[in-house]
């Protein structure tokens, strides 16, 4: 079954649920169990992802001379940036071909969903994001497509965590999607450092502990390579003994952090400050997310990514609700193509229903594209800019 440019959550390929429902998770429903943990990583994704954007690119005393001390939203009108659009693109996409993912079927989506699109610059893409258009219009394909000056960027690892959320409890099934992902855009440190955010998000999936999480993680790179040195620097940096927060901030970004380089967004530097956060909180949510946010470098996809792996690690329930209240529908800013999903829906589509993790039966039809907040869910919705009726785009 083709990809269709109308549809992009369109019903899966033959297997894609099945790999969905053999995916291992806690024994209960509701809070604590894997719809939940689920909603909690790509909510923490997406909270992390706004909470983080006005501090991008900034030094920790340029952060402290604006806000003091970042703790909470400091803009009136908060919002994801091309984080959280790409978790929705990389998640729907996993949500139709689920394990049978290919490189052909990635390539086929970003032609028809981004770059066959006459939708202006794509604003607020990466580096690497805009390397892959640019050949990818040049009539290149893949991995010939991730040959440019970025593919080591962190554009893969922001993307990341939906193929955890999938592979719940196989890091390394959701290490080999992601791969699969990041061959379009990617190569080298790109793609490691999205399967250490993938295999992280996997493992707290089941309620692995933090230890145990950073272990996933490395299991999944080659231990020589550049992510691998920098995730293990950050995180022991993290876990020494410190006389206030600011001082261990300042040795996890010491240890991982290449001063003077003009670009922020390297993988082995993004991964490590996430995952050094998220240590440094021994995985509690507010404080891994405040603490990537605080660090700036590439603010809102450190801070992405450690919430990724602290809500998956506690649930959605462990987001204050005020944050997660602010988080509505993407805009489309980056791609317009993404604008009126949720990240919301984007975590119904990977995991079974609740009565599939009791054991009780298919998933239904019915009801099934509809969500919480009372409207269409992906299943019903345009990809080519037209909202879910009932939501808007807005808040």
């Amino acid at each position: 079954m083709e990809l269709t440019a109308g549809n992009p959550a369109g019903p899966p390929e033959n297997g894609a649920r099945a790999a969905v429902r053999g995916a291992p998770g806690p024994a209960g429903p509701g809070r604590g169990g894997l719809g939940d943990r689920a909603r909690g990583a790509l909510l923490g994704l997406a909270v992390g992802d706004a909470l983080g954007a006005p501090a991008e690119n900034m030094r920790p005393s340029e952060i402290r001379r604006r806000w003091g001390r970042i703790e909470g939203f400091v803009s009136d009108d908060p919002a994801g940036t091309d984080d959280t659009e790409y978790a929705i693109f990389s998640g729907l996409l996993l949500a139709r071909h689920g394990s049978a993912l290919t490189v052909t079927h990635v390539e086929r989506a970003w032609h028809l969903w981004i770059a066959d699109l006459d939708e202006g610059p794509f604003r607020g893409a990466g580096f690497s994001e805009r390397g892959t258009l640019e050949n990818l219009r040049r009539g290149l394909a893949a991995p010939i497509s991730a040959q440019h000056r970025h593919a080591w960027s962190d554009g893969l690892a922001m993307r990341a965590a939906p193929f955890g959320v999938f592979a719940a409890g196989r890091p390394k099934e959701a290490a080999r999607l992601v791969a699969v992902d990041g061959r379009v855009s990617h190569d080298g440190e790109g793609i490691y450092g999205g399967q250490a955010v993938a295999a992280g998000v996997a493992a707290a999936m089941t309620g692995a502990g933090v230890t145990s999480v950073i272990a996933a993680a490395l299991s999944v790179v080659p231990m020589d390579s550049w992510t691998a040195r920098s995730l293990r620097r950050a995180v022991t940096a993290a876990q020494r003994p410190y006389p206030d927060r600011l001082t261990r901030e300042r040795a996890v970004r010491s240890a991982v952090v290449i001063g003077g380089y003009p670009w922020t967004d390297l993988a082995p530097e993004a991964v490590g400050l996430a995952f050094g956060a998220f240590a440094a909180a021994h995985g509690d949510f507010r404080t891994a997310v405040l603490t990537a946010v605080n660090m700036g470098r590439d603010a809102d996809t450190t801070a992405a990514v450690a919430g990724a792996l602290a809500g998956a690690l506690h649930g959605a329930s462990a987001i204050p609700r005020l944050w997660a209240d602010a988080i509505g529908p993407v805009r489309g800013s980056c791609l317009p193509s993404m604008r009126g999903h949720h990240v919301l829906d984007i975590a119904e589509l990977l995991t079974p229903d609740e009565t599939e993790e009791r054991g009780g039966g298919e998933r239904g039809g019915g009801d099934r594209g509809r969500d919480e907040r009372g409207g269409d869910g992906p299943h019903g919705a345009e990809v080519c800019g037209a909202s879910r009726p009932g939501t808007g785009v807005g808040r």
